[in-house]
């Protein structure tokens, strides 16, 4: 990759969303989801599960699983198009959680899609800033 085409240098916000930022272990899945550890936040139409562990050797601070159910969008096209609509929201606002995060600390965060209806994306863009924000201010309590 060169000089030229990074992120923090060209100015985009966000920066990428990498593959090693995203969850794909079945461990960490069930710990998310079945650990009394996690916390829950919804702002419709998205719902955030997330939970905050002691940070291992080359994990990212932040990883990320984004779920859309068969059973509220049918059509594959439509929830593929979700998906891609939250990772991209996500990727414009990460830096709300990751600058918070101390040196030790990592966090895991499922997004979960609550409706059976599409958004257009600057509304879903206002839905996961409100929620990264209120993780925030939860997460400087613990």
């Amino acid at each position: 990759m060169s000089d030229e085409s990074r992120p923090e240098e060209t100015g985009r916000v966000g920066g990428r969303l990498r593959k090693r930022e995203r969850i794909i272990s079945q461990k960490q899945i069930d710990q998310l989801f079945s650990g009394g550890q996690s916390q829950s936040l919804a702002a419709f139409p998205l719902r955030a599960v997330y939970m905050q562990m002691a940070k291992e050797a080359e994990a990212e601070s932040v990883q990320i699983l984004v779920s859309v159910p068969k059973r509220k969008l049918h059509h594959a096209v439509d929830r593929n198009r979700v998906k891609r609509q939250v990772r991209e929201a996500y990727r414009k606002q990460k830096t709300l959680l990751t600058s918070r995060l101390n040196e030790g600390q990592r966090m895991a965060v499922a997004f979960l899609w609550l409706s059976d209806r599409l958004y257009s994306s600057a509304e879903i863009d206002s839905r996961m800033k409100s929620l990264l924000e209120r993780i925030n201010l939860r997460t400087t309590d613990i």
